[in-house]
């Protein structure tokens, strides 16, 4: 036990003990006023390894479900596709809420440990996939047991000062968004290696007879790196080994208050927490339906309403998206979020996407190099409003509870997250195989019926995010 100030609550007691992993991050924060670089990189390192798996399926998906002989006609594809992308979400929804509570109990370190094991076995597993129910089945299990995003929100904020913390949540959106973004490239340049790279993959070595295996195979490899800096990984969790009645009231040690962090109901109440957690779900239903439908429509035929693009021609898009990504949360990010507030910084991402998705449908009618040009700077700039809606509401919920509480409320928001975007690769897949079939209707014909009900949900997000129905933490600035 040593006499020292290391934060508010810790100074009221004028205590701190050595051997607590949590008291010596506390400690580092006190001391160090800097911006925490290494625990950062830590974040996003471990972020991207739980995010690269999410959509990296996306571009040969409609390859996949055509290879397993399950859809009748081509139109039906994105029916079935739709429901091998829920899959991972509607795991995930299954048990968030629990790896939160046991990141609360044991600390985020084993949750994290466990989660990127998981990713290492089962996204190797879906790549060796035969079966449409096998792709669904590894999917399914790979979204239950991958309980990273939660803890590591949670971790963030406890890593960094409190004028550092939007740099925090905006390192996880990067790394979350640039997965979401990279993993995708991934698959659409490496699946069906044997038919893109003829000299290197024949039709009988091990990636011709499983044609997405190898982009599966390069995440899985990746995250066995990750395993290794996980263990360099630093607890934040307090642990004062039967010293608890000494500890701070809002950082203790969460062993000992194991009940409270399990007590939904007073998590329930917090109506900051769930308001932003409610708009924060609406926001990602749309994220995740225009995932699905973006790579669907992308490779679809011409005469469907579609870019006829193969799934390399997908991938270019989405590195060149990542890139852009990665320059505007760095850098522009920050400074937006410390001059207009988070609230403010997300309606006007949803109120400018609107616009945007509304002109996809005509970039559809390019060709050539207007067409890519075009498309790339819609897709970045999709991304960018995107991250930039999220990263503002992540902040929000993590400065609506306290520590002993955070894993808990951030396993609530991916519980919830995750069941919402269940529904949007499923909807998204069956909106976009409907839309397919009337092209000469009337009214909003073929694709753009898509992404007019796409802005539709953007709008019911926006409106989200307004009083009475928002309610900010009592610190956050509006």
């Amino acid at each position: 036990m040593a006499e020292n100030g290391i934060g508010e609550s810790l100074l009221r007691k004028n205590k701190y003990y050595e051997d607590c992993p949590g008291c010596k991050i506390e400690l580092s924060k006190e001391t160090n006023t800097g911006v925490p670089f290494k625990y950062l990189l830590y974040v996003w390192i471990v972020v991207l390894c739980a995010a690269l798996p999410i959509s990296s399926l996306f571009p040969f998906l409609y390859f996949m479900i055509r290879d397993f002989h399950i859809a009748k006609r081509e139109e039906d594809i994105g029916y079935y596709a739709g429901y091998v992308g829920s899959a991972f979400m509607f795991g995930r929804a299954l048990t968030s809420v629990l790896w939160g509570m046991i990141a609360d109990r044991y600390g985020r370190k084993p949750v994290i440990i466990f989660g990127t094991v998981s990713v290492v076995i089962f996204n190797t597993l879906f790549g060796l996939s035969t079966s449409f129910w096998m792709a669904i089945s590894m999917r399914f299990l790979l979204g239950s047991l991958c309980g990273i995003l939660g803890p590591m929100r949670a971790y963030a904020s406890e890593v960094c000062r409190k004028e550092y913390q939007a740099l925090g949540m905006s390192i996880i959106s990067t790394s979350w968004g640039i997965g979401l973004v990279i993993g995708p490239a991934l698959g659409g340049f490496l699946a069906q290696p044997a038919e893109k790279f003829p000299n290197i993959f024949s039709s009988d070595c091990l990636f011709g007879r499983f044609p997405y295996l190898l982009p599966c195979l390069l995440i899985s490899i990746f995250s066995v790196g990750v395993l290794v800096v996980c263990c360099f990984l630093p607890e934040t969790i307090h642990n004062h080994k039967g010293n608890d009645e000494e500890c701070n009231d809002s950082d203790a040690l969460v062993a000992t208050t194991f009940e409270s962090t399990s007590s939904q109901k007073s998590l329930l109440k917090n109506w900051p927490l769930i308001s932003s957690i409610i708009a924060y779900c609406v926001f990602q239903l749309h994220d995740m339906a225009y995932a699905e439908i973006f790579s669907l429509w992308a490779v679809s035929p011409r005469k469907n309403g579609g870019l006829s693009f193969s799934t390399a021609e997908v991938g270019e898009v989405l590195a060149f998206s990542g890139f852009g990504l990665l320059l505007f949360q760095l850098f522009i990010y920050p400074v937006a979020e410390r001059n207009f507030g988070p609230v403010m910084v997300s309606r006007l991402g949803a109120v400018l996407t609107i616009p945007l998705l509304s002109s996809y449908p005509f970039i559809a009618f390019l060709k050539g190099l207007m067409l890519m040009l075009l498309i790339n700077c819609a897709s970045i700039l999709k991304n960018v409003l995107s991250v930039s809606i999220t990263t503002g509401l992540f902040l929000l919920q993590n400065r609506s509870v306290t520590q002993q509480q955070r894993g808990a409320a951030n396993g609530i928001s991916m519980s919830a997250m995750s069941l919402f975007k269940a529904i949007g690769p499923a909807a998204g897949g069956s909106l976009f195989s409907w839309a397919q079939k009337r092209q000469s209707a009337f009214f909003l014909p073929g694709d753009q019926m898509v992404f007019f009900l796409l802005n539709m949900i953007e709008v019911i997000g926006l409106f989200l995010t307004f009083k009475p129905f928002l309610a900010l933490p009592d610190d956050s600035i509006s």
